[in-house]
């Protein structure tokens, strides 16, 4: 069963000067739900982003009595502390998410928008809660969070073409495939650098036509997508495909879009992408099958990860957690869609 949250914000106190942060994942559903949210109300904010797994950002912003703070596909679970902190100082929060929050504080100060259902992600929420204003927007986020079919209906419900969908789709793709790296320097830009890219268009189509940097990310995904096809399963059932990538910079671009390649030839199988980080530790994308898409968090979570219940994933699995993790992926009942 889908879990829905609400919280409900008060105005802001008169008289105060408003600081305003934007706080969210740098993959293509975190960006393009700031996108929309932006374009709904224009006022000037500080964007704090960083890479798919850089995830305990809402620490970086300071904590002040008028501010205002946007959070967008990020884990309540994994920024409780600075939430509290935030909400104590006095700051107002408007948070949606599609990943497993834990407890939500029942905080007059913050306005959660919560949905854990294996067909929705953070753009569609905000797409929710704007009417659809924004909604080619919300589908570049959607398709770059792989909900394709989800996204089609949408699209097609809203009057769009195949041919216009599958230019939200190529976007959604490259920019989701951007945010994938160690650190800056594996990525073709930085997250922040490339929302400023989005910030300039009013429509995707115009982003896709006048900046070169899209055509760079997919040229890029393209060449790592062959090396890694290229690479021998360390696991390979009926139930589960194991992958273990070596450190490289094209390895850590292509971990999250060779597990979602994956799991689409394969619906019936688990998938589990390794990739080996210089710290002695594995990154990991686990894909839930998708004829039965659930349990990829549970999974996660028994070993320091965490993520949605179709596709969730390990900033870093000890390189002697390898064996086990792997037992663990293969004996995994996945549970059928809600």
């Amino acid at each position: 069963m889908a879990s829905l949250l609400s919280r409900n914000e008060k105005s802001p106190p008169q008289g105060l000067a408003v600081a305003r942060f934007d706080v969210c994942n740098g993959d293509a559903d975190g960006l393009c739900a700031v996108r929309q949210w932006r374009l709904h109300d224009p006022s000037a904010a500080h964007l704090i982003t960083g890479l798919k797994r850089d995830i305990a950002l809402l620490q970086h912003v300071p904590c002040e009595a008028s501010s205002q703070v946007l959070v967008c596909d990020l884990s309540m679970q994994r920024n409780r502390a600075a939430l509290d902190r935030l909400l104590d100082g006095g700051a107002q929060v408007r948070w949606f998410d599609h990943h497993w929050s834990g407890p939500v504080p029942a905080h007059e100060r913050l306005d959660a928008h919560l949905d854990f259902s294996s067909e929705v992600c953070t753009s569609l929420l905000v797409d929710r809660y704007l009417g659809g204003r924004y909604r080619a927007w919300a589908l570049v986020g959607a398709y770059g969070d792989e909900l394709t079919t989800v996204a089609d209906r949408l699209g097609a419900a809203s009057g769009l073409d195949p041919l216009h969908r599958a230019v939200l789709r190529r976007l959604g793709l490259a920019i989701n495939y951007n945010a994938y790296g160690e650190d800056a320097s594996d990525v073709c830009i930085a997250p922040a650098e490339l929302y400023e890219r989005l910030a300039r268009h009013a429509s995707p189509w115009n982003l896709l036509r006048d900046e070169p940097v899209i055509h760079d990310i997919e040229a890029c995904r393209r060449r790592d997508f062959r090396v890694a096809m290229g690479i021998k399963p360390h696991l390979e059932s009926a139930q589960a495909r194991v992958v273990v990538l070596p450190a490289a910079p094209w390895s850590r671009r292509v971990s999250g879009f060779l597990a979602n390649a994956l799991a689409a030839v394969h619906p019936e199988q688990a998938q589990a992408v390794l990739t080996e980080r210089r710290d002695g530790h594995y990154a990991v994308s686990v894909r839930a099958p998708r004829a039965s898409p659930q349990g990829a968090h549970t999974l996660c979570q028994a070993f320091g990860g965490s993520g949605r219940t179709a596709a969730a994933g390990i900033d870093a699995l000890p390189f002697t957690s390898l064996e086990p993790f792997v037992r663990a992926l293969s004996q995994t009942r996945w549970g059928a869609p809600c």
